[in-house]
């Protein structure tokens, strides 16, 4: 191994404290950045490849989807014990590892020749890969820096998140449009490939001095917990969260949940099996074991004050990203790569903002300046909301994006090393699985909340729309029922069908239709951006948790 990585790495003391340049010291962010930047693409990437993945392998939108929620299935649930293997092994060597398995992974997706084939590198081997990958960025940026150094890695390591998500659909826009979807895939091989050239830069050594085992039983109840989460909370789109608004059917036999949601059971049955899991966390603890979470970190005010505050950071982050795409494509008629160029004013914005304001902790206290960014979103996405319209342009719609972008930027910036700062070097790795579970929960609850009211509002306001132009009356039941078919066939409907609904109708007919359209999903998308601006509070009242003062280490 490089000395002079060893030396900032894992050496007693020996961690420079001031800012030092050169590819040797600078290698570990470079190599962690490069593997968050392929974890967060991943799924936006392919999202805007849906129809091209549907065309090619002669399957349908659901089971395409059904990958996607299967990715973040397997992240979600693998992500606690995947943050615990840098305890157990050498940093570098882990990985070394998970990016092989990684490019396994995308690549046998890239080859794909049937459905199966894509469930299994994308979704099984990816996702495991990425729980591996994610908490590990964080961790080796703990062990590698110090100070104001740690605090500017932790910020390009945040803009990459963000920006990453936002780039998602402008890169799979452009090889799905210009190439193909397999292309995307290829992409993620080429940056594993430049990633691995910097791994030699790590710290050989794993984190922890004394040998650690898995918690097997700690495991096995983090991953049945969260998987029912993300379960629940994937399907409460379609069945709502607490009264289930159909049939819960499964291999064509329906089940009875006493007419509940199934989200209604398997978040209150995840929530039961964490209840358990934190027993049982600490009773290994006091047994002298290594739990896969310590319970100290749960006593640890600053690290969950952050851990909370990051969770509805995400909720925000995730809500936004799904929303713009869905209008900008559905409603004002952008194609996935114009829809990657309107969001590019975010996409700078949050990066330049991460990476640049890290030192202004020195002059304002970083809660003050996660409070300031926190506010800056809200106003960005009330002017987006101002800014809504089926002709709105690229022009228009830079100002309100660069503006949630600097907000974000800004939180990120400081929130990431504040939480992480908080917590002793042995247990980063834990500290590390926890931030980035609670934050996949996150981005689960955003999608699933704001993208459901999005297409709630969008489908009532269809029917509404018919109803009035027809002047017909209906009970409130009616009107669900209408508002439910029409959900049904938006789900079932192909391209073809939807061609020859609309040629069987006269030409008034379809003037009609257009007109409902076009006013509901613009109406639906300003109530969506003021719901997501009620979060952007949420998210203000959580940072009030957040201790007071210079906690992030010295500038």
């Amino acid at each position: 191994m490089d000395a002079d990585a060893n030396a900032h790495a894992l050496g007693e003391g020996t961690v420079a404290t001031e800012s030092a340049s050169g590819l040797t010291y600078w290698g570990p962010a470079v190599a962690v950045s490069l593997a968050m930047f392929i974890g967060v693409i991943d799924s936006t990437l392919m999202n805007v490849a849906i129809p091209s993945i549907v065309a090619d392998l002669d399957t349908t939108v659901t089971v395409v989807q059904g990958a996607i929620s299967f990715y973040a299935m397997v992240m979600a649930a693998l992500i606690l014990p995947g943050g615990k293997l840098s305890s157990m092994y050498g940093i570098r060597r882990l990985m070394t590892a998970t990016l092989l398995v990684y490019g396994v992974g995308t690549t046998l997706a890239a080859l794909s020749w049937n459905v199966a084939v894509l469930y299994v590198g994308w979704s099984v081997i990816e996702g495991a890969a990425a729980a591996v990958l994610l908490p590990l960025t964080f961790t080796v940026l703990l062990v590698s820096y110090e100070g104001a150094d740690r605090a500017k890695a932790l910020g390009i390591l945040a803009g990459v998140n963000a920006a990453g998500a936002a780039f998602g659909p402008l890169l799979g826009g452009a090889v799905t449009t210009f190439a193909s979807w397999r292309w995307g895939f290829g992409i993620e091989v080429l940056i594993v490939l430049v990633a691995l050239a910097f791994v030699r830069y790590l710290p050989e050594e794993p984190l922890s001095e004394t040998p650690t085992k898995l918690d097997v039983g700690g495991t096995l109840l983090s991953v049945v917990g969260t998987t029912a989460l993300v379960a629940g909370v994937l399907l409460a789109g379609r069945y709502g969260w607490l009264l289930a608004r159909r049939p819960f059917v499964v291999d064509d036999v329906q089940l009875d949940l006493l007419g509940a949601s199934p989200t209604l059971w398997l978040v209150g049955f995840g929530a039961v099996v964490f209840a358990g899991f934190v027993q049982y966390e600490r009773r290994v603890e006091r047994e002298g074991g290594s739990p896969l979470v310590p319970v100290r970190l749960l006593s640890n005010g600053q690290f969950t004050a952050g851990v909370v505050t990051n969770a509805a950071r995400s909720l925000v982050l995730a809500g936004f990203i799904f929303v713009v795409p869905v209008f900008l494509q559905t409603g004002a008629g952008y194609t996935a790569f114009e829809t990657g160029v309107a969001m590019l004013p975010f996409s700078i914005a949050t990066f330049v903002a991460s990476i640049f304001t890290t030192g202004w902790r020195r002059f304002v206290a970083p809660k003050l300046l996660i409070q300031g960014g926190i506010v800056l979103t809200g106003l960005g996405v009330l002017a987006l909301a101002s800014q809504t319209a089926l002709d709105a342009t690229v022009a228009q719609l830079a100002a309100p994006m660069a503006l949630i972008g600097l907000g974000l930027g800004l939180v990120m910036a400081q929130l990431i090393d504040m939480t992480l700062s908080a917590v002793e070097r042995r247990d980063s790795a834990a500290a590390s699985g926890l931030l980035n579970a609670t934050m996949m929960l996150g981005y689960s609850f955003g999608t699933a909340i704001v993208g459901a009211y999005l297409l709630r509002r969008f489908y009532g306001g269809v029917v509404d729309g018919v109803l009035t132009a027809i002047d017909a009356g209906v009970s409130a039941s009616e009107r669900g029922a209408l508002v439910l078919a029409l959900e049904n066939a938006a789900e079932t409907a192909t391209e073809e069908t939807q061609r020859a609904f609309l040629a069987g109708l006269t030409p008034a007919q379809r003037e009609l239709l257009a007109d409902v359209f076009d006013a509901a999903i613009v109406q639906a998308q300003r109530e969506t951006l003021l719901l997501l601006a009620l979060f952007v509070l949420l998210v203000l009242l959580v940072s009030t948790l957040l201790p007071d003062g210079e906690t992030g280490g010295d500038p």
